[in-house]
């Protein structure tokens, strides 16, 4: 153990910094692992694991499951993305919030969707299909998969009155996750339940969040016309 002690993650983050500005740890380099590091410095796995994100975040440390955090060799400025609670989000533009569950079911999902979410041929994962509306109009069609086995209490929860959106934003804290942005056309499905043209172009979100190498969701959120996302770098 170091004699360096250090028990909250932001004073981590500045050490780990230093050591990467410092060159201490070099471009590209495979750094020490979050149990080594919480033994060096005297705490919690989980106060390096938060310390290491934040560096991460910054785009100066390259983070891969089962391949461990290397120190960026071109680093990148990432833009910030927080996942956003849906009815803030529309209340935030001084509409009415309002959410209908259409459909919910505890099954197999298809394939692409376990090869997102890492998951095996059994495993069930619950299936919640809903509308978020602002002053009454289609705002997002959210189609999600969530994975009982990392976020079981999700099945006693009322998504009849309570999004799923909602409940995970506030309950499931997530290490990683990816995101991708589209442009798609209403289908058949999509276009009833938004209210728009058979093949009309709408803005849509893929996102996949996972707990320390356990799926947590993965989601489809399509938008309404007009929808426009706004980001910091």
């Amino acid at each position: 153990m170091t004699s360096l002690e250090i028990t909250n993650w932001q004073d981590l983050q500045s050490e780990f910094l230093n050591r990467i500005q410092s060159r201490q740890w070099k471009p590209g380099e495979l750094i020490p692992n979050e149990a080594d590091l919480a033994d060096e410095f005297g705490c919690a796995r989980a106060t390096v694991n938060r310390a290491l994100r934040a560096v991460a975040d910054t785009g100066l440390l390259v983070r891969r499951r089962k391949a461990g955090t290397r120190v960026a060799v071109h680093p990148v400025r990432k833009a910030t993305l927080s996942i956003p609670m849906i009815r803030s989000e529309v209340e935030a533009r001084n509409q009415s919030y309002s959410y209908a569950l259409i459909s919910l079911d505890t099954k197999k999902p298809a394939a692409n969707v376990r090869a997102k979410m890492g998951l095996d041929k059994t495993a069930k994962a619950l299936h919640v299909r809903a509308l978020h509306l602002a002053d009454g109009k289609p705002y997002v069609y959210e189609d999600r998969w969530i994975n009982l086995a990392t976020v079981p209490t999700i099945g006693a929860v009322n998504l009849e009155i309570q999004s799923a959106n909602e409940w995970l934003v506030a309950n499931a804290p997530f290490t990683e996750g990816d995101i991708a942005f589209s442009a798609a056309s209403a289908d058949a499905i999509v276009a009833e339940i938004m209210n728009v043209d058979l093949n009309e172009a709408l803005f849509v979100i893929e996102r996949n969040t996972w707990n320390n190498g356990a799926s947590i969701t993965s989601v489809r959120l399509t938008f309404a016309p007009g929808y426009r996302i706004h980001t910091t770098i």
